[in-house]
Formats: structure tokens, C-alpha cells, sequence
């Protein structure tokens, strides 16, 4: 699956935080005069959301920053950290809010009022939150190829943009779940069921974040390249005359577009150690031309054997 520029990851960020911020703004206006629980509930939510997606430009930002000496590898995973704060976010203030507010609705329900301005907030909300969603899933489509969705979203790199689509996908989820509370609660005269309408929004909420927590904290962790990539790095060092065994790449993505990868070739005995240092340089050349998302090559000259006897001692 290749991997975003930071220009489109922004536009995706960028429209849902618009989005959301209008969004928000509606729905505590018809909260305020309804007394919807639900719909207070989808305020929050909004609110949560939009405070993740300026955590998610802000994590971009700091992504770019150049390589120094403290940090020799740059700044791309900060991105991974707040992608992870996001999630925390989504659960701590989005899920047991939404809880709580509507176990408080449940056990002391407000009496009913006129529904139709919910309606109508609801409805513009759905068309923008559905905007941002189609924009993120266009973008993320584009980037995952010919990987099933779920497999894309299990190896993708790019963390901004799959939370944004799985952030919309539970928002739009959780502005059908409020109009059927709003709806039954007047349907069935039962104010308490406005109230489940937010519990159900919340457990929601918290089935998204910890999908999202799992995720970042693998990136956090440090996730191999592609499969593909691999074998591509493996097959360029194998095609030069000078290499007879390829012991292993290891790889590990530093940012979403950029990845370090670590060789160990078997190098014919008859090449000299200036000869050998020429080769390793041709054969960075050779890789960067083939992979630019390579920041960072490390190729280690080692016999066959001592590799072997290095990974059955665990080394």
C-alpha cells in the first residue's frame, strides 16, 4: 500500500476539522433548546473530534521536522504519538461522556420537546460529516491499490487519514443512532430512550478508539515496510555479481513516507575492502532510485554462518 503526501493527508484533516466545527455548533444550539441528550451527546463528539484533528496537524507539523543530533532519524513518528493521543481522547472525553450523559438522561429524563429542529441539524450535520467522509475515503482508496480495505487499513503507514475515515464513519453511525433516539422517544412518548440513543453512541465511540489505539501503538512500536518493498530491497542487493547470499532485510518506517532498512550480504571473498565500499555505495544508489521513501540504508557485510548462528543465538 503506498503512502500519502503530507499535502492530501492535510486536506483530509483539514476538511473534517471544518466540517466538524460547523457541525458542532449546530447541534449544541438544537441540544439547547430541545434538551436532547443525544444530540448533546453529538455536540461533544464534534467537539472531540475537531480537537483531534488540530492534534492531527499538529503531529503533521512536527513530522516535518528535519533530522538532528538527538534525534538522528528524525521526527515522523510524533505523528504515530498523537494519532495515539487522538485515540485516548476519543475514549476518555467522546465514549464516557457520552455514557454518562446518558445515564443521567436515563435516570432523570428531561421532559420532550419539539423534535424538529433535531431533525433538521441532524440532516445538515449527515451532509457534512458524509462530505468529510467521502473525502477521506477517496483519499485513502487511492493510496491502499489493490489491498482489501480491511488489510489496507491493518498495514497502513498513514495513521492521519484512517482516523479520520474510521473518526467520520462512527460519527455518521452515531448521527443515525441520535435520530432514532429522538425519534422514539416521541414515537413510544419515553424521554428515556433519548438517553440510551447516547449510551449506544458512546459504546460506539469506544469500539472505534480502541481500534485506534490498537493501531497506533503498533506504529509506535515500529511496523516492518511492505512485504513487497522487502523483497524488492533484497532482489536489487542479490542482482549485483559481487553479492552471493542476501542473510536478511529489516526494515522499520520512521514516518509514513519515509523507512529505514537494515541489509546483511555475503560478499564474494575476493572483493577488497576499497572495492566493497564502493559497492555498498552503488548499491544505495541503486535502492533510493528504486524506493525514495528510503531515508536511511544500513548494509552490513557478514558471512552466511556467522547470520545463521547470529539468529539462532537470538541476535
Amino acid at each position: 500500500m503506498s503512502t500519502q503526501g503530507p499535502g492530501q493527508r492535510n486536506l483530509v484533516v483539514w476538511a473534517a476539522l471544518l466540517a466538524n466545527l460547523g457541525i458542532g455548533m449546530a447541534k449544541f444550539v438544537a441540544a439547547a433548546i430541545t434538551g436532547s441528550t443525544a444530540m448533546l451527546t453529538e455536540g461533544i463528539h464534534s467537539v472531540v473530534d475537531s480537537g483531534n484533528q488540530v492534534l492531527l496537524l499538529y503531529g503533521e507539523r512536527r513530522a516535518r521536522k528535519p533530522p538532528d543530533a538527538i534525534h538522528p532519524f528524525g521526527y515522523g513518528r510524533e505523528l504515530y504519538f498523537w494519532a495515539f493521543v487522538v485515540a485516548i481522547l476519543i475514549f476518555a472525553v467522546g465514549a464516557v461522556v457520552s455514557i454518562y450523559e446518558g445515564w443521567l438522561h436515563w435516570a432523570e429524563p428531561e421532559p420532550l420537546r419539539p423534535p424538529l429542529i433535531n431533525y433538521l441539524v441532524l440532516g445538515v450535520a449527515f451532509a457534512l460529516e458524509g462530505t468529510s467522509w467521502a473525502i477521506a475515503l477517496k483519499a485513502f482508496g487511492s493510496a491502499k491499490g489493490d489491498a482489501g480495505w480491511w488489510q489496507a487499513v491493518r498495514d497502513s503507514k498513514d495513521p492521519a487519514t484512517f482516523t479520520v475515515l474510521f473518526e467520520d464513519s462512527a460519527a455518521l453511525v452515531g448521527l443515525v443512532i441520535a435520530a432514532i433516539g429522538v425519534w422514539a422517544s416521541h414515537a413510544f412518548d419515553d424521554p428515556r430512550l433519548d438517553g440510551l440513543a447516547s449510551i449506544a453512541i458512546g459504546v460506539v465511540l469506544a469500539v472505534v478508539a480502541v481500534f485506534l489505539a490498537r493501531e497506533a501503538k503498533g506504529l509506535l512500536i515500529g511496523e516492518r515496510a511492505d512485504p513487497a518493498m522487502i523483497a524488492g530491497i533484497a532482489a536489487i542487493v542479490r542482482g549485483h555479481a559481487a553479492i552471493t547470499t542476501v542473510n536478511h532485510v529489516r526494515t522499520i518506517h520512521t514516518a509514513p513516507n519515509q523507512v529505514f532498512a537494515a541489509i546483511s550480504a555475503d560478499f564474494d571473498d575476493s572483493v577488497r575492502m576499497g572495492d566493497a565500499e564502493r559497492l555498498i555505495e552503488e548499491i544505495e544508489d541503486d535502492l533510493r532510485k528504486a524506493y525514495p521513501q528510503l531515508s536511511s540504508i544500513y548494509i552490513r557485510p557478514e558471512k552466511r554462518e556467522q547470520a545463521a548462528q547470529l539468529r539462532r543465538d537470538g541476535s
